[in-house]
């Protein structure tokens, strides 16, 4: 599943490089799946002409189908540390020391 992910991020890119002044972040990355599948569906492009595109049908799909253009970011990224649940709570309980106590009553029917 790696190599068919970079394989259709590789072709998505490709495809917007061929293209001057389009931001890589516009290709939909669900159409290029979508163009990949339908062409193992069909068996299309099996036989490679003499001539090679790089752009190709996924990329011609992807260039068809941009995204629109992302706004721009107004605040800069920041890591959030995520509060533990249990630490939220306040102290744990150390339950591995709790002592049980175990009662078993054993019920005989009369015969």
């Amino acid at each position: 599943m790696l190599t068919a992910y970079q394989a259709l991020r590789t072709a998505m890119t490709d495809a917007t490089d061929s293209v001057s002044g389009t931001d890589p972040d516009r290709a939909g990355f669900t159409t290029a799946l979508t163009a990949a599948r339908d062409q193992l569906i069909l068996a299309a492009g099996v036989i490679a002409d003499m001539h090679i595109d790089l752009v190709g049908t996924i990329g011609h799909h992807v260039l068809a189908q941009l995204l629109p253009a992302r706004r721009v970011r107004t605040k800069d990224r920041i890591v959030r540390r995520a509060i533990s649940k249990c630490n939220a709570r306040g102290p744990t309980i150390d339950r591995t020391t709790c002592k049980a106590t175990i009662s078993i009553n054993m019920l005989t029917g009369s015969p």
